[in-house]
């Protein structure tokens, strides 16, 4: 299901990209800008869409203490160790922590699992630019910036931001980061408040496997330290 979403949500993206390859044809980059954000949005109404990542690359240490309090749970594709008081979802499959409903808004896990190569295979056209893997893919979407749009691929890349990447909060407010651990790596993009934390977490595994944990956590219960846990306990099943 989620992978035909997918292969929807491409097919939709590239009849796009060939109205914006008339557009850039007639009337270059300023006017292929413009038409996205009059399509999507601009850098003011859409922020993340001319953020990037900061330079640094965060190394964190896992606190295994923390680790060790985590639920293990186990779906058809994949597994993961989350806290209690989440829902967790992976695509269609729903699995609740709640013991009792305390009308707040639900804190939930989202959880979506590609196998290497997933995101070449929906949209190949990418491999002329150097494009070969899921990181590559996901590292341009994630640097993608509406400001710097110039050719067709910086279209696509802008547009693939504003439907990949959540609800993050308070956008005037979100970093985004890339990581690094012993078998992980990846980018968080994320906003804490008072209210509630967001964090939308996109990890690659040593043999390719792209996972994405999108965690809305409404109680501000959750810090960045215990995200990187969270996601240190990723693992595929075949």
């Amino acid at each position: 299901m989620a992978t035909k979403r997918s292969i929807k949500t491409f097919s939709r993206t590239t009849i796009l990209i060939l109205a914006l390859a008339f557009i850039i044809k007639f009337g270059g980059p300023n006017i292929l800008r413009q038409y996205i954000s009059y399509g999507i949005g601009n850098c003011q109404t859409i922020p993340i869409l001319c953020m990037q990542p900061e330079e640094k690359v965060l190394t964190p240490q896992i606190d295994d203490a923390y680790v060790h309090t985590l639920i293990p749970h186990t779906f058809p594709k994949m597994a993961i160790s989350v806290p209690k008081g989440f829902d967790l979802i992976q695509e269609l499959i729903k699995q609740r922590y709640y013991k009792k409903r305390n009308g707040r808004k639900k804190a939930v896990i989202y959880l979506l699992i590609q196998e290497p190569g997933a995101f070449i295979k929906l949209y190949p056209n990418v491999q002329k630019q150097g494009i070969t893997n899921n990181y590559e893919f996901i590292r341009r979407l994630i640097h993608a910036n509406l400001d710097q749009v110039a050719n067709l691929t910086d279209a696509f890349f802008v547009i693939m931001k504003s439907i990949f990447i959540p609800d993050v909060g308070d956008q005037s407010s979100v970093k985004m980061i890339r990581f690094k651990l012993p078998d992980r790596k990846g980018f968080i993009n994320y906003s804490i408040s008072k209210l509630a934390n967001y964090f939308d977490c996109n990890v690659f595994d040593d043999n390719g496997n792209f996972f994405k944990v999108y965690i809305k956590d409404t109680r501000a219960s959750l810090d960045l330290n215990n995200v990187f846990a969270i996601i240190s306990t990723l693992k595929p099943l075949n």
